[in-house]
C-alpha cells in the first residue's frame, strides 16, 4: 500500500487475536431462517432436505480448512472447534470468523439445487417425513439464506466438551417439543397456539407418553439426524468401525438421551491441556497429506459419552492431527 497522508486511518483498525493454547469455536446461524423455511415450505418439524443441505456446507468447510478438526450441527446452526494450536490467520477472530460463514454460505448456497429440486418429493407419510411440499430449485433474491457467526474461546478440553454436550442436549429438548408440537398440529388438528398452550408445563416424559399414547410415535425410533443432530470429523482406518456405535446406541434407544449417566471425567479421557511442541516443516507436510486422504464424513452419534471420543483420538488428544506413525487410508461410507 502505498503511503500517503490518509495512510493515518489504518490506525483505527484493531485486530483481536484470541488466546493461544484454547480451544477456538466458530459457531454459524442462520438469519431470519423462520421467514425462510416458511417461504420454501420446509417439512415441519424437521426437513431432511435442508438439513442434509446444512451437513453438505459443513463437510465442505471442513474439507476446505484443514484446521478445522470437528463440526457439530442441529437446525440452522454449525459449531466448528479449531485445533487447539492452530495458527490460522495469526488466530485473528475477525479473519477466522468472516472465512467460516463466508465459506459455509457459499456452499450452502451452490449445493442449495442438490437438496431442493424442482422435481416434487414424494408425499409425505408421517409428521418427520423427509419430504414436503417442493419449493422452488432457485434462491428467491428477496428470501437469500444468510448466517452471522461468533467465536468464542475454550480454556480446557472439558470447557470444549460441555459446550458440544451442551448443544446436543439441547438438540434433544427442541426436537422432542418440535415434534410434539408439529404431531398435535398436523395429526391431532390443533392450531399452533392451541398446541403451544397444551404443551405449557409439560416434561420430556409428558411429551414422550403424549407421542405414544395419542399417535402411536416412539420417540426414540426418530432418525437419530433429528434428536441428535449431525458430527462431521475426518475418518481414519485406525477407527473402529463406526457402525459398532449405532449398534450400540439402538441397542439403548429406550433411554431418553439427557438421562444418559454423566461421562467418565479421568485424565485418559481428556486431551492435555499443556501446549505441544510445534512441528517440523516435514511433519506439518505429513498431517496435511494425511487430512486431505481422510474421508470426511458425517454422523449422528452420541457425543455426550466418551466412548465417541475415545474411538477417535487425534479430534482431541492431538489437536485434530491424524494417528502418530499410521497409516491413512480412506474409510469407504
Amino acid at each position: 500500500m502505498a503511503n500517503s497522508k490518509y495512510e493515518y486511518v489504518r490506525l483505527f483498525e484493531q485486530d483481536q487475536t484470541l488466546l493461544p493454547n484454547t480451544w477456538i469455536v466458530v459457531r454459524v446461524d442462520g438469519r431470519g431462517f423462520h421467514k425462510l423455511s416458511n417461504h420454501y415450505e420446509f417439512a415441519k418439524p424437521n426437513d431432511r432436505r435442508a438439513l442434509d443441505l446444512m451437513n453438505a456446507a459443513a463437510s465442505h468447510v471442513v474439507r476446505s480448512i484443514a484446521d478445522v478438526c470437528f463440526a457439530y450441527g442441529v437446525s440452522d446452526e454449525y459449531s466448528f472447534v479449531f485445533e487447539r494450536n492452530t495458527q490460522m490467520f495469526e488466530r485473528r477472530r475477525d479473519k477466522l470468523v468472516s472465512t467460516v460463514v463466508s465459506t459455509f454460505t457459499a456452499a450452502y448456497v451452490l449445493l442449495w439445487p442438490q437438496h431442493f429440486p424442482s422435481t416434487p418429493p414424494s408425499p409425505p407419510t408421517s409428521v418427520n417425513a423427509d419430504a414436503g411440499p417442493a419449493p422452488a430449485s432457485h434462491l428467491d433474491a428477496s428470501h437469500l439464506p444468510t448466517f452471522d457467526g461468533r467465536a468464542v474461546v475454550y480454556p480446557t478440553t472439558a470447557n470444549l466438551r460441555d459446550y458440544l454436550s451442551w448443544r446436543q442436549v439441547d438438540c434433544h429438548i427442541n426436537n422432542l417439543y418440535n415434534t410434539t408440537f408439529w404431531t398435535l398440529v398436523l395429526r391431532g388438528g390443533l392450531s399452533q397456539t392451541g398446541a403451544e398452550e397444551h404443551l405449557k408445563g409439560t416434561v420430556s416424559s409428558d411429551k414422550n407418553e403424549m407421542l405414544f399414547s395419542r399417535f402411536g410415535i416412539n420417540y426414540n425410533n426418530e432418525p437419530d439426524m433429528y434428536r441428535k443432530g449431525s458430527c462431521v470429523f475426518r475418518e481414519y482406518e485406525t477407527t473402529a468401525h463406526d457402525d459398532d456405535d449405532k449398534e450400540r446406541s439402538n441397542a439403548a434407544a429406550a433411554a431418553p438421551l439427557m438421562s444418559q449417566p454423566a461421562r467418565d471425567d479421568n485424565e485418559e479421557t481428556r486431551s492435555s491441556d499443556v501446549p505441544e511442541p510445534p512441528l517440523s516443516k516435514t511433519q506439518q507436510e505429513k498431517q496435511r497429506k494425511a487430512k486431505a486422504k481422510a474421508q470426511v464424513v458425517v454422523r449422528h452419534l452420541d457425543i455426550i459419552k466418551d466412548d465417541f471420543w475415545n474411538r477417535r483420538p487425534w479430534i482431541l488428544l492431538s489437536g485434530g492431527r491424524p494417528p502418530p506413525n499410521k497409516s491413512v487410508s480412506v474409510i469407504q461410507s
